[in-house]
């Protein structure tokens, strides 16, 4: 990932630094304390608090690191930049299932964002990838894990 840039919107990082904060601050130092509390036990060799709590702590680390190298390779997507003329990372999409008559708005984002439970989908997704490029008034059909989809692009918007 060194080389590799990560796209994401204002809003995903931010909430990558908030929960990188949030480690460093607040987790670490629960987790400090709960390895101080399993160490005060006495002998840490069959001492089950303190192997739990170091394994909390390689964890906390490791995504510290995570979250520190993924931030110095991101890419912002800025929204005020974004073309709607076609689909792009970064705008919101109004697409038709076909088969089910449904309207849906998403936001195309990077993969780091993807929550689509919370309408974010990612550009390397099956829907990302088919629409991706479209115009409005285009019908793109993809593979999803239930089958065929077929939609059809109704607005692009910022």
């Amino acid at each position: 990932m060194a080389d590799k840039k990560v796209l994401m919107t204002y809003e995903g990082i931010k909430e990558l630094e908030e929960e990188l904060a949030t480690l460093k601050g607040k987790t670490r130092m629960e987790v400090s304390d709960r390895l101080k509390s399993a160490i005060s036990f006495g002998d840490i060799t069959e001492n089950s608090e303190y192997d739990e709590a170091k394994n909390e702590q390689a964890q906390v680390e490791a995504r510290i690191m995570y979250l520190e190298n993924l931030l110095m390779n991101v890419e912002v997507i800025d929204s005020d930049n974004i073309d709607t003329t076609n689909v792009t990372v970064g705008c919101r999409v109004k697409i038709l299932d076909l088969e089910f008559d449904e309207e849906e708005i998403y936001q195309v984002v990077g993969p780091t964002e993807a929550n689509p439970f919370n309408m974010r989908i990612s550009y390397e997704s099956p829907i990302g990838k088919a629409i991706l490029g479209r115009k409005v008034g285009e019908t793109v059909e993809f593979d999803s894990p239930s089958g065929p989809v077929k939609v059809k692009i109704l607005e692009i918007m910022e």
